[in-house]
């Protein structure tokens, strides 16, 4: 039997950050890069652009942004449900797992995605994400239980930095495989390969992850329906608490606002460009493939000066010259019609993601008052991203139903920088 390893153990701690190798993959290449463009290209080679589901005909790229839509409401109402039983059970690694294996099967499950079999295809597609996002839950409550205070921030980079390798390196795996075929039902054949790929490194990485994590901390107390609404009750808690915190209520609302333009973005870019532009002589795959690679390149160059621009004017105001310039990327974007148009854009997105994210978070940070409860905290930051989600991708989706073109959405994210600037020009100085 393993000898349990002590908390602040370097093996124990580097085997937590694994984890993030493991899973990031879904990440880059399910949610960013892979299946937007095959999702794309199985409609493309049919010459089809609706599909009948549950009775009504949909655009297949409204049929995504609500099927994402729905994955993240779920997300968000079982985030603090599960927040509460990882509190409080003992054995957090068979939830970790659970949700993994939810999530890495599905991912494989794509590979079998088909225009014909759409619904089991969408339903694989929502449990992936839900198994991401779940996974993410219980990891990201280990961090107390397996580090001291002081590991905390370092632990947390290198888990980070350790993600964005893993995930780069498969990505290139899965790109060479797809850029390796000339007709595009051959690359449509390896982008369902690197699904199966990226569901097999998810559960084979994370094995080395579940070697050494510990069970968990279990909680004093019997297992009841309190402790399953313990998250819904200290959302509510902080909430309250806010009400005295001007400053921090002010932000938490702005961010609200301009992230659902954010993710929106994020999580739209590629079935833009797949669908909105004249790709002409131009491979539109191998276009959205150099596209998604400038936005991660450039995205860490943009993290870099945005941790230079809030140290020289401030969070708050450097937040409003990444929303100003937000605005002009969408008014830019309404008018994008070519590629070389589109990587241009692609670029200047790359910039703006890269510290648009981490700037908030830490803003976040500093704006929180002195609390020992900080996961309740974020939790309630997280909640609130997602359902920004949520009304993101159905606004999205509500565009193109009644005009026929994501293009008119971009009117709406514009408005949604555009209030983000103005709240966040109301934000006090101090509480």
């Amino acid at each position: 039997m393993k000898t349990q390893l002590q908390k602040g153990d370097k093996k124990l701690l580097n085997a937590w950050a694994f984890y993030d190798w493991a899973n990031s993959v879904y990440s880059l290449v399910i949610a960013s890069a892979i299946f937007p463009i095959f999702y794309d290209a199985i409609f493309s080679v049919r010459g089809q652009e609706t599909v009948e589901v549950l009775g009504k005909e949909w655009k297949s790229s409204s049929l995504i942004f609500g099927t994402t839509a729905v994955a993240f409401s779920i997300v968000a109402i079982i985030s603090p449900l599960l927040s509460g039983v990882a509190d409080f059970l003992g054995n957090k690694k068979f939830f970790l797992k659970f949700f993994c294996y939810l999530g890495a099967i599905s991912t494989i499950g794509l590979s079998f995605f088909y225009v014909d079999h759409i619904f089991l295809g969408l339903t694989l597609y929502l449990l992936a994400l839900i198994g991401f996002w779940g996974s993410l839950v219980f990891y990201n409550s280990y961090l107390p239980d397996i580090a001291h205070v002081d590991q905390h921030d370092s632990i947390s980079a290198k888990g980070f930095s350790m993600g964005y390798i893993g995930s780069v390196i498969l990505l290139g795996i899965c790109l060479f495989m797809v850029m390796s075929q000339s007709e595009t039902k051959d690359q449509i054949h390896m982008m369902r390969v690197s699904f199966g790929l990226t569901g097999v490194w998810w559960i084979a990485f994370s094995q080395y992850t579940y070697l050494y994590l510990p069970k968990g901390n279990k909680s004093d107390g019997k297992l009841s329906k309190d402790v399953f609404y313990q998250g819904f009750r200290e959302l509510k808690a902080i909430w309250a608490e806010m009400q005295h915190k001007p400053r921090l209520k002010s932000y938490l609302i702005a961010f609200f606002v301009y992230s659902m333009g954010v993710q929106t973005v994020m999580l739209a870019a590629s079935y833009f460009g797949a669908e909105e532009l004249d790709w002409g002589t131009t491979d539109k795959t191998f276009g959205l493939i150099i596209s998604i690679l400038l936005i991660q390149l450039v995205a860490v160059l943009g993290a870099f000066l945005t941790s230079k621009l809030s140290a020289r004017i401030g969070n708050v105001k450097a937040l409003i010259v990444i929303n100003v310039i937000w605005i002009a990327i969408c008014a830019w974007a309404f008018f994008v019609y070519t590629p070389v148009q589109f990587y241009i854009t692609a670029g200047v997105v790359g910039l703006v993601m890269g510290g648009v994210q981490s700037l908030s978070r830490s803003t976040y940070a500093k704006f929180l008052p002195e609390t020992d409860d900080t996961t309740s905290y974020f939790s309630f930051y997280d909640v609130s991203e997602k359902i920004g989600i949520v009304f993101g991708m159905l606004m999205f989706l509500a565009m193109q139903e009644l005009t026929g073109s994501m293009r008119y959405s971009i009117i709406f994210l514009i408005v949604f920088f555009g209030v983000g600037v103005f709240l966040l020009r109301k934000v006090p100085k101090n509480d």
